[in-house]
């Protein structure tokens, strides 16, 4: 029965590895280049619009 409980505490103790996690992070990176693309897209059509007139 004790060890059981040290296997559990163990276990608890240890980092979980997570297999998307790099898959995450480069959709994650990919998804903030791709809005601050279109922020800025937005922010030189807007701009240029208000300069022409």
């Amino acid at each position: 029965m004790d060890a059981i409980f040290d296997d559990l505490s163990s276990a608890l103790r240890k980092p979980h590895s997570d297999g998307w996690a790099k898959f995450r992070i480069i959709a994650l990176d990919a998804a903030g280049k791709f809005l601050v693309g279109v922020a800025i897209g937005l922010g030189i059509t807007v701009g240029s619009r208000l300069i022409a007139g």
